[in-house]
């Protein structure tokens, strides 16, 4: 099944300890054709943005940046591998790596809500 994201909305459920994504991070998808984009904000992020591709197979691969609420500017990269829920729900279990204000790699889950 061919998942379409746009308009979807997810929340942090698990993050590393490097990572800044929390129950409080709030991402909104909008998808055209193949190429993703979303926005987020919450918790310890004041504004981030996302920008990537939705492959064949439904996974996400993707740029993102944003502004923490010390004013810092951080980036990377992300893997996404979504699952789907019995509720038709999708989980996203994410491999990412900090490009600049942060550092090492970390894993994640978001949930659609």
């Amino acid at each position: 099944m061919k998942i379409n994201y746009h308009g979807r909305k997810f929340r942090g459920t698990e993050n590393t300890a490097n990572g800044q994504v929390s129950g409080a991070t709030v991402f909104t998808y909008s998808q055209s054709g193949s190429i993703l984009q979303a926005t987020y904000s919450g918790g310890s992020i004041l504004q981030g943005q996302m920008l990537g591709v939705v492959h064949e197979d439904n996974r996400l691969s993707f740029l993102y940046h944003h502004i923490d609420s010390d004013g810092h500017l951080r980036n990377g990269y992300c893997r996404s591998i979504p699952e789907l829920l019995p509720d038709g729900g999708i989980r996203l279990h994410e491999k990412w790596e900090w490009s600049y204000g942060g550092e090492g790699k970390g894993e994640s889950v978001e949930e659609e809500f």
